[in-house]
């Protein structure tokens, strides 16, 4: 089994940064594919960034190309999200997930997620 807690979010003005954390626990986490995701109000939740488990691999959407970076410790069982240049329509709820298979988290049919924390960035 594994859990995973977010933490970083809040409340940033347009063109801030912010850096998400996402703490694991299990003996597996070198072992998983790990993402990012989010969801605005009224929007179904999407993906923003994916990482494969040793790190060698990463996947980003389109609208967050060039300014937010995935990256994972293996040692910390962590994973972050740093996020530069902030725009509010990255407002939104930010989701940790991880699956051993990475087609999961592809279609969103992970088995592991995080509680979510709170992205908001003012105009």
């Amino acid at each position: 089994q594994v859990q995973l807690v977010e933490s970083g979010g809040g409340l940033v003005q347009a063109g801030g940064s912010l850096r998400l954390s996402c703490a694991a626990s299990g003996s597996t986490f070198s072992r998983l594919n790990m993402g990012w995701f989010r969801q605005a109000p009224g929007k179904e939740r999407e993906f923003v960034a994916l990482i494969t488990p040793s790190g060698s691999a990463t996947y980003y959407l389109d609208s967050v190309k060039g300014r937010f970076t995935i990256s994972r410790d293996n040692a910390k069982t962590a994973m972050y999200l740093q996020m530069n240049s902030l725009k509010p329509e990255d407002t939104a709820v930010y989701y940790c997930g991880a699956d051993l298979l990475f087609r999961r988290l592809v279609v969103g049919t992970l088995d592991y997620w995080g509680q979510g924390t709170q992205v908001t960035v003012s105009s």
